[in-house]
């Protein structure tokens, strides 16, 4: 339980400190290239679910911040579970990484409309405005700002329906908690078959004595 927690909290302070500087100092849509053309810190918000992608509406966010809670109980009572079992390593890895990235975006959806300003393209977000926040308890927006453009091009001309325009490989904007997420199922589907085998029982390793059934 103790390497689940040691990468549960890492996740969760690492993540929340990109998150509270990018809000901090970055107008919204602020951009600033770390490395070429190839990443880049570009400052978004996101309503809705991970990568920028959204359910519609104040009711469709609030049901999606109270399902993430959901969630983070079930993977919770989950990763308690093989903890106890003392499963192996790599599943105790993985299941800490989906729940470290699913509370890293819960804190932003239940607490981040309470504790900032609103971000604009003219104003940098302040950490507990005078006026209060920019909104209610479990109506935050999640914070994003890892992009990795890694081709921008244009798809060649002869292409049927799309020739001549614009080509992005990768346009998603994200941030650390769902990278934890993506990291965490991407291990299991990889290497599924050794998290997921079944134990065998201590009396089908032992030898069979030879001539017992003679």
């Amino acid at each position: 339980m103790k390497k689940a927690a040691f990468i549960i909290l890492s996740v969760l302070v690492l993540d929340q400190i990109l998150k509270f500087w990018i809000k901090t100092t970055f107008y919204m849509g602020e951009s600033h290239a770390v490395l070429g053309h190839w990443f880049y810190l570009h400052f978004t918000e996101n309503e809705g679910m991970a990568f920028g992608m959204k359910l519609g509406g104040n009711y469709g966010k609030l049901l999606l911040t109270l399902f993430r809670i959901i969630a983070v109980v079930i993977i919770g009572w989950w990763l308690y579970r093989v903890t106890r079992k003392k499963a192996g390593i790599l599943l105790v890895i993985s299941i800490s990484l989906i729940l470290a990235g699913a509370l890293g975006n819960i804190l932003d959806s239940v607490f981040y409309g309470l504790i900032f300003s609103d971000s604009s393209y003219m104003q940098v977000a302040t950490l507990f405005p005078k006026g209060g926040g920019y909104g209610t308890i479990l109506y935050g927006k999640v914070v994003d700002m890892l992009y990795f453009p890694i081709i921008e091009s244009h798809y060649p001309s002869w292409v049927p329906f799309v020739g001549g325009s614009e080509l992005l490989f990768f346009s998603p904007i994200f941030n650390i908690a769902d990278s934890a997420i993506t990291t965490g199922v991407f291990m299991m589907i990889l290497f599924q078959k050794k998290l997921f085998a079944p134990v065998a029982k201590p009396e089908e390793n032992l030898p069979v004595e030879a001539g017992i059934n003679e």
